[in-house]
């Protein structure tokens, strides 16, 4: 069994029974990814799922397809500026990261279907199109950094209670503690393992985070009538995330030395590394009605996605002491891979059109993040499968936007977005404000979008059962999106 599955979650479960697994929260954060979309529809608050004959239809609703009248293509490259605000033990502390992306490149061929001579060509299936498209649905990227005098506990009171719990196997994180004379044992009777620090210690968590996820989407869109549109998509799927975490603590620990307690300065730094690759596959399926000419209504059903994950985690501890002697152990790693489902997706729309002057449309998606499942047979995942179970939640994800037409081919556009927090407690949801314009000249146009996104988090960088520190974090994400598309 994994030790990073070991270490980070058994012990931490016994310890406090609102810890989480490692690997639930991985797979969570693997399947609260967005729909990719062009600038048009993150400009709306990527509400596109009821719009149509918009090349994000490629990745999200593949009705939208029926609706072009001819072949279109588009790119969108995306800066994406991160800023994570830390408030930890009454210290606040911000960091900042700025990443370019390609953040959807769309190509749609248009397939006009034969119609019989002396049939109204307004009438019967008009065309089946189909589309091929990158999409990029997450971006992990940001800096964490967290830190505080600590007056309540130490993280080697972390280390104490994982060798009451566990012992000393060797290669264990709590050995290597016990040899660095972070903890002791104490008491003859009933000897228990504590740590050696004194009260008041200085601490920073420094977290550096990479990667994200993207689809290939494959789909075609067919038009009954001009009144039904019918879409089917397939979607390939790639993440990749990594994630660096240095917790550095520096504080006054009483050690042995030729069987004598001296108190010695210390400087400890506990680092895990952690580098997930993988791949999976999910099927949309897609409709879009016109109730009237202006009133369109729109629903997409994804199912689960389909994962297979390598993942590759590893930590080492090393101390300083006063005294001049230092102490390293690791790096360890712990390499597996595993299988996983991501939750179905089930989304509904509706797009009120005001003649040539505009629209305004609204989505609405349902996912239930419980459904979420791990199997894997190098280790018993069914601990993992129920803290998905015990502290996740089905979610809504609510998405509204309007686009008004200007004189000359120049559009305005506006949306905002707010997705569910998959916790039952302590979650917070994830609001975009949005904002964009649109210039068409001839076959070409260029749509630019300015997104706006807010939201927070609590991060616990150990256990120390009821003096466990936690850190607030809030995020701040300037991103810019810019498409350039061709219509022939």
């Amino acid at each position: 069994m994994k030790i990073k599955y070991l270490v980070c979650v058994i012990a931490l479960a016994v310890i406090a029974k609102n810890s989480f697994a490692q690997y639930s929260q991985d797979v969570i954060r693997y399947s609260t990814f967005q729909t990719g979309s062009t600038s048009r529809i993150k400009a709306i608050g990527n509400a596109g799922t009821a719009i149509g004959g918009d090349l994000s239809s490629i990745g999200n609703n593949p009705a939208g397809l029926g609706f072009f009248t001819k072949s279109e293509l588009s790119i969108t490259p995306e800066f994406d500026g991160s800023k994570v605000n830390s408030s930890y033990l009454n210290q606040s502390n911000s960091a900042s990261s700025n990443t370019v992306n390609l953040n959807n490149i769309s190509w749609l061929f248009y397939n006009r279907l034969n119609t019989p001579t002396g049939q109204d060509k307004t009438k019967g299936w008009l065309s089946l199109n189909f589309g091929v498209a990158y999409n990029r649905t997450n971006e992990y990227g940001e800096n964490i950094y967290a830190a505080g005098k600590n007056n309540s506990s130490s993280i080697t009171d972390y280390y104490a209670n994982l060798a009451n719990s566990g012992g000393l196997p060797d290669g264990s994180l709590q050995s290597w503690a016990y040899n660095q004379n972070l903890i002791d044992q104490y008491g003859v009777t009933n000897p228990t393992y504590k740590s050696n620090a004194y009260t008041g210690v200085s601490q920073l968590n420094s977290i550096s985070r990479s990667g994200g996820q993207s689809e290939f989407d494959f789909s075609m869109g067919a038009n009954y009538s001009n009144k039904l549109y019918l879409g089917l998509g397939l979607a390939i799927t790639d993440l990749q995330y990594n994630s660096t975490n240095n917790f550095i603590e520096s504080g006054t620990a009483s050690v042995l030395e030729n069987d004598v307690a001296v108190n010695r300065n210390y400087t400890s730094t506990y680092s895990q590394l952690q580098n997930t690759k993988g791949s999976g596959v999910n099927v949309k399926l897609g409709i879009i009605y016109k109730l009237l000419e202006s009133v369109r209504l729109g629903v997409v059903v994804t199912s689960p996605t389909y994962y297979s994950i390598d993942d590759s985690y590893n930590e080492s501890l090393s101390t300083n002491l006063g005294s001049g002697a230092s102490y390293a152990n690791g790096p360890a790693s712990y390499p597996l891979t595993y299988s996983f489902t991501s939750p179905l997706k089930i989304a509904g729309g509706l797009a009120i059109f005001i003649k040539q002057f505009g629209f305004i449309t609204g989505d609405v998606e349902y996912i239930d993040y419980t459904a979420t499942n791990i199997s894997n047979s190098a280790y018993n995942s069914s601990m993992d499968n129920t803290d998905i179970k015990t502290n996740y939640r089905a979610a809504v994800n609510a998405h509204m936007g309007a686009e008004a037409r200007l004189s000359g081919g120049v559009f305005l556009r506006g949306g905002f977005g707010v997705q569910g927090s998959p916790l039952k407690q302590n979650g917070t949801a994830t609001q975009t404000v949005s904002g964009g314009l649109g210039y068409h000249f001839g076959s070409y146009y260029v749509d630019a979008t300015y997104a706006y996104v807010t939201g927070s988090e609590t991060l616990t960088p150990y256990d120390a059962g009821s003096l466990t520190p936690t850190a607030n974090l809030s995020r701040i994400n300037n991103n810019v999106f810019l498409t350039i598309g061709y219509r022939y």
